[in-house]
């Protein structure tokens, strides 16, 4: 049995759809595409004949899948779109003006990213068309990423949501159970999406990283400072 919170610490088991073979060639053969070529169902069904990576809670490995199945137990729960639960949860009560959801090839103000010519997903070098139109559907993120943003919102979020003022309640404690993510890292845990490392030059530090090809970003919070940082690549 896997319960919620291994499936948010990735801590499940559940493999990881993205580093599948049969995903990569899939992609390579539908990224053109107009509409989303992997709504979150046929993206799951990637891993549906995968065995468990290990027992469910006694081990790591980070897994997009087990997010998209997130997304899915999300909207049973509420009844409703999971954009429209994080529009009306977060984005709107934090003023996060500048992220939306990338669930459209059309993302205004969007930067165009680039990728090797020779990349094994045989994706376009450039990810944009013209400017703000992706090459590419982003849909295909869902839950596994799914948001278009900057700097100045992820900073925005950081201070919010390690600071406790995100939603209501006393909700860090949970955010920041954590498991291992290896025997041989002591100073690396995970919680509830939110990697924890202990023992940094500044004391410790919560955040994550996050990539789509052509963008990669990192944030990163540090408690004991009150600041936060992020940061494109």
């Amino acid at each position: 049995m896997i319960i919620l919170r291994q499936l948010l610490t990735h801590s499940s088991g559940i493999a990881n759809h993205v580093e599948l073979d049969s995903f990569k060639c899939a992609l390579r053969e539908k990224w053109r595409a107009k509409e989303n070529p992997f709504p979150p169902e046929a993206l799951i069904a990637f891993v549906l004949d995968q065995p468990p990576l290990f027992k469910a809670g006694e081990g790591w490995y980070y897994s997009d899948t087990g997010y998209i199945l997130v997304g899915l137990i999300i909207e049973a729960v509420t009844g409703h779109n999971y954009y429209e639960e994080v529009t009306r949860r977060f984005l709107e009560p934090l003023q996060l003006t500048l992220t939306a959801p990338s669930d459209r090839r059309e993302l205004p103000g969007l930067a165009a990213g680039y990728l090797a010519p020779d990349n094994k997903l045989n994706l376009p070098e450039k990810t944009t068309l013209r400017p703000g139109i992706m090459a590419w559907h982003p849909g295909i993120e869902w839950t596994g990423g799914g948001l278009v943003s900057n700097p100045r919102d992820l900073v925005v979020w950081a201070k919010a949501l390690f600071e406790g003022h995100a939603m209501e309640g006393n909700y860090l404690g949970t955010l920041l159970q954590s498991v291992p993510i290896s025997s041989d890292d002591h100073d690396t845990r995970y919680g509830i999406a939110v990697g924890i490392h202990e023992n940094g030059p500044l004391g410790s530090t919560y955040g994550h990283g996050g990539w789509i090809p052509g963008y990669c970003s990192s944030l990163r919070y540090y408690p004991d400072c009150g600041v936060a940082i992020a940061f494109p690549d």
